[in-house]
């Protein structure tokens, strides 16, 4: 019996997953998982049953990886499950920081009372409203992950011009890229060269004020800015004073902090990227069906902490050991001196400094486990 402790409201949709050998709850004592979104986790401390931390959800920065890795806590969370939802509001804030949609809406509620003059008075007033058509214009995406890739692919069939970079681009992501979009060749490459620019990138001490006040001077005149990502990776001072100078035309976020509120030419949404019902049940179902195979057959999928490592059973009778160890020269060699049975089948991965090896023993002896959790440098050790 498995326990999980929910600390934010996680779709049943997911939550069903597990089974009968799950106890799922937001008051459940001594849970073996926990399952979150948006809540913070920093201040928690965490009991010696935990195993493992899903994110539902891609962003990781309210979970203390460090310290979670450290303890032998696998951190998953769900990248792709929410980039469709994520994808249409971009589209939505791109078409926003081009035509003075807002700004329009917000000027017409202002007529009411008018009578029949309302139409007169929306076709005088609305050239104060004009906003350029964004075809033709150059959008450029910095992160080519799963929303990335999604943004700039529908942003060519909209008959965009769409530069990008991205570092780490993986071969099935550049796979799924539009042949039209071009890499370029850093970032400040597609800060320079674009009209509109959009960012999916985490928030790492790399990426923090990824567009600053050096980068926004060597920006196009009137650039428009979206952050559909993290806040922190936009510096809201230096988007502001170019707002100010002309240099920014607008900037639209789904991050609102107290000193771009209410600013002209800012238009602030209440962090709704992920937030539909069909993305809350994709970042369930991942979760769950993640927590479910690691504690059951210790495999790993989507980890941002430890290696992606998956080894099929192919006997039941079996112990399997799992094993989470420093990756220092020679440890696996001492891990296996202290098993007893056979060793049927083996794979190890490491990352970083660390690494996971899952180990299937014919004949093991109950004792191994803590033989094993005795050798220096295993952080964690469990029998399944």
């Amino acid at each position: 019996m498995f326990n999980i402790l929910t600390l934010n409201k996680i779709s049943k949709v997911g939550t069903s997953r597990l089974g009968e050998n799950y106890t799922c709850g937001d008051d459940v004592a001594n849970p073996d998982a926990v399952l979150v979104r948006s809540a913070a986790m920093h201040d928690m401390e965490f009991g010696e049953n935990l195993l493992a931390i899903a994110r539902a959800g891609a962003g990781t920065n309210n979970i203390p990886k460090d310290r979670c890795t450290e303890q032998g806590i696998v951190v998953f969370n769900t990248p792709g499950a929410n980039a469709n939802a994520v994808k249409e509001l971009v589209l939505a804030g791109l078409l926003l920081s081009s035509r003075k949609i807002t700004e329009g809406i917000d000027w017409i509620k202002t007529l009411k009372g008018n009578g029949e003059q309302v139409g007169k008075m929306v076709e005088k007033g609305k050239s104060q409203f004009v906003g350029p058509e964004i075809k033709g214009k150059t959008l450029g995406v910095i992160g080519l992950g799963a929303i990335g890739i999604l943004v700039a692919n529908c942003a060519v069939a909209l008959g965009m011009n769409v530069i990008g970079y991205d570092p780490f681009m993986s071969v099935s992501n550049a796979l799924r890229l539009d042949p039209a979009v071009k890499l370029m060749k850093n970032n400040e490459e597609v800060m320079t060269n674009c009209d509109y620019l959009t960012i999916h990138v985490p928030l790492t001490d790399d990426t923090r004020d990824l567009v600053n006040a050096d980068m926004i001077a060597k920006m196009k005149d009137g650039v428009r800015i979206m952050n559909f990502s993290r806040d922190g990776l936009v510096n809201s001072t230096a988007v502001l004073e170019g707002i100010k100078s002309g240099k920014v035309e607008k900037y639209v976020t789904d991050f609102g902090t107290d000193d771009i509120l209410g600013e002209e030419n800012v238009i602030c949404i209440p962090h709704l990227g992920a937030s539909t019902p069909e993305s809350e049940e994709n970042c369930a179902v991942m979760a769950c069906d993640q927590v479910k195979e690691y504690l059951e057959n210790g495999n790993i999928i989507n980890s941002v902490n430890y290696p992606a490592i998956s080894l099929a059973r192919t006997n039941a009778e079996d112990t399997r050991f799992c094993v989470m160890h420093k990756n220092v020269p020679e440890l696996l060699k001492k891990v296996l001196s202290e098993i007893s049975g056979n060793v049927e089948n083996m794979l190890s991965k490491s990352r970083g400094d660390y690494a996971y090896t899952i180990i299937d023993v014919a004949g093991a002896n109950t004792a191994d486990v803590e033989k094993i959790a005795s050798v220096d440098g295993v952080v964690r050790v469990r029998a399944i």
